[in-house]
């Protein structure tokens, strides 16, 4: 019988009291032997209980080692986490997200037993709450309309090699090759890592046996205050890399309302062609949403998503394109530049979507 890798789980964590608690069982529970397992919570120096509580769980499980993250972001916590692994296999987990008894030895075992430098999952959509906004705010995330040809959130049957994927595992020779992730990036910080892992010809497998449930916002504002943000850092990596930082439909929604902007700029000057091109471009976008829309009110069987869905797909589509927008006019100098190095790049890049 093969012996098991040491396996090393890194998860960031900044004032998550409210579910350090489950995601910590949740991980003590898998089925991996514990003798092969560190558990590494990289801790943004909470002022909450998040500290105590993973305090007294170190007290009955040894495995569990807390070490801190004086930067707080994201990417910084990934790398103090690489820098203190022990492991094989580094598998990125997150705070807010539940995962199947056997997360562990199923990446582990794809991971040593296929080509893939890296393995993740599926991420299976669940609503933050129980109410209707955030269940229609997780059927956006799932809907192909909403998030475009992701197979990280749309789903897939069977295996595939993709972009990126879900609560990812690699091997840690991945980190010895392209190196950490970019500090410089609050966030994205995962796009950007696994272009530059594919750019040098890694491969990412996405399975669908290997089961993450995320949980969605569960407020509209909030939903909307993400989207945002997620649209301005879609933009702003081009700043900090040499390589394409995104796919190219995290810039869809950037073309979508620059399209707008200069169809009602034409129309103000001269009229006629300008409003042909403004009423054409949102008109065919009202149809889309609204027909997408009403695929999910007969799924659903609920009159009132044919309601709500046009305002959770404009959000997914508007608000990120305004976000995208801000994010480029912070940074001056990316927008003139953005389309010429997409056209020189997409070959080394290759089109494999994900």
């Amino acid at each position: 019988m093969k012996k098991k890798s040491k396996v090393s789980i890194i998860v960031p964590t900044r004032n998550e009291d409210k579910y350090i608690s489950s995601v910590l069982d949740s991980l003590i529970s898998q089925d991996y032997p514990k003798e092969n397992m560190e558990l590494l919570i990289v801790d943004g120096m909470s002022v909450d209980k998040t500290r105590e509580i993973v305090g007294e769980y170190q007290k009955n499980f040894k495995f569990i080692k807390l070490l801190d993250n004086p930067n707080l972001y994201t990417p910084y916590a990934f790398n103090v986490g690489i820098k203190h692994s022990e492991g094989d296999v580094i598998i990125f987990m997150g705070a807010h997200t539940d995962y199947s008894a056997n997360y562990i030895s199923t990446v582990e075992k794809y991971l040593s037993e296929s080509k893939a430098d890296c393995v993740g999952s599926i991420a299976h959509t669940l609503s933050g709450k129980s109410t209707f906004i955030a269940k229609a705010i997780a059927l956006g995330l799932g809907s192909p309309f909403g998030v475009g040809n992701s197979y990280m959130r749309i789903g897939s049957k069977r295996e595939r090699y993709v972009d990126t994927a879900s609560c990812p595992g690699y091997k840690k020779e991945v980190f010895k090759k392209i190196g950490l992730f970019n500090e410089k990036l609050a966030h994205s910080q995962d796009i950007e890592f696994n272009l530059r892992l594919k750019k040098s010809g890694g491969r990412i497998l996405a399975v669908p046996s290997i089961v993450s449930y995320y949980h969605a916002r569960s407020d509209f504002v909030s939903f909307c205050k993400h989207n945002f943000r997620n649209g301005a850092w879609a933009i702003i990596p081009f700043k900090y890399t040499n390589v394409i930082p995104v796919k190219w439909r995290h810039l869809v929604p950037l073309t979508f309302i620059l399209s707008l902007i200069a169809t009602l700029g034409l129309w103000s000057l001269s009229g006629s062609w300008g409003m042909f091109g403004f009423i054409f471009i949102g008109g065919a976008y009202s149809l889309c949403n609204i027909f997408y829309s009403f695929k999910i009110t007969l799924k659903e069987k609920d009159f009132r998503y044919l309601l709500i869905m046009p305002a959770i797909f404009a959000s997914l589509h508007l608000v990120y394109g305004m976000g995208s927008l801000w994010g480029s006019i912070k940074i001056l100098v990316v927008l003139p530049h953005i389309w010429k190095r997409l056209l020189s790049q997409r070959k080394r890049l290759g089109t494999t979507t994900g």
